[in-house]
């Protein structure tokens, strides 16, 4: 039998839930702003692309062009970008400027003393990099694209660039032709408890050489590739996975009728 402070309590937690899975799906759909308070970060949710083999070749080719001459991919192997589809010649002809073998790592010719002394930091190997990322505020293919959408001008920094996610990061935005140069806007402004918060937000200054929606396209592209390579065969995984439960559910089946059978006389 239920008080009426048990029926109090229980209608409280249920809003409290609510709320709280409004505030993540609010958090996962917001536009590319930071809300700078108390350590909060905002991501905006990477769309899957994990079975879409042109976006997978693509993102390799961006990584290539943009990505190879700093960081390394050293545990992943360019014959193994066959699983998403090229042919050995085409890695060949299109993604191996900076090795002989196609059995090679994806190793990149910059030293680390040389990173260190340019950047402040070594470029780190992006192998791993999207598992790495992973956080509470959500995954490390998340943290990849709204990295890689928050860049902005900044005067004070050495490569006259910074990060919404990463503040002041050592890294210049490579792509920043492709998406344009972006400035950052902050304003004092009231969370819901009344606390004042400082809030960021970017805005377009000038115009990249493509529109918006095909550099986030882009970058979502390569932020599939950079997931991929973090572990080739996650889909196998899943696969494997899915079948091995189905298998056991069928044995489970098979188990509960044998069991039925063997004691029906037993009263």
């Amino acid at each position: 039998m239920q008080t009426g402070t048990g029926k109090g309590y229980l209608e409280m937690k249920n809003k409290l839930l609510l709320a709280g899975k409004a505030l993540l799906m609010s958090a996962l759909l917001a536009p590319v702003v930071v809300l700078a308070s108390g350590g909060e970060l905002h991501l905006d949710r990477a769309p899957d692309k994990s079975r879409d083999l042109p976006a997978l070749q693509n993102g390799a080719k961006v990584f290539v062009n943009y990505c190879l001459n700093c960081h390394g991919a050293s545990y992943m192997r360019y014959n193994r970008l066959q699983d998403i589809g090229l042919s050995e010649q085409q890695i060949k002809d299109d993604l191996m400027f900076t090795a002989t073998k196609v059995g090679e790592p994806m190793t990149v010719a910059l030293r680390r003393q040389d990173g260190k002394v340019w950047f402040g930091a070594a470029p780190p190997d992006l192998t791993v990099i999207a598992r790495s990322r992973a956080s509470e505020f959500g995954s490390g293919a998340d943290w990849l694209y709204t990295y890689l959408r928050t860049f902005y001008r900044d005067d004070k920094r050495p490569t006259g660039w910074n990060n919404l996610v990463f503040d002041n990061v050592g890294m210049p935005h490579v792509l920043w032709e492709l998406q344009g140069q972006q400035v950052l806007h902050t304003e004092k402004v009231k969370d819901a408890q009344g606390n004042e918060v400082e809030h960021k937000k970017l805005e377009l200054a000038v115009p990249g050489t493509v529109s918006a929606a095909d550099y986030d396209s882009m970058v979502a592209d390569l932020v599939a590739f950079l997931v991929y390579i973090g572990e080739p065969v996650a889909e196998t995984r899943k696969q494997l996975g899915i079948l091995v439960l189905i298998v056991l559910g069928v044995l489970g089946v098979l188990s509960y009728l044998l069991k039925r059978a063997y004691w029906k006389d037993v009263h």
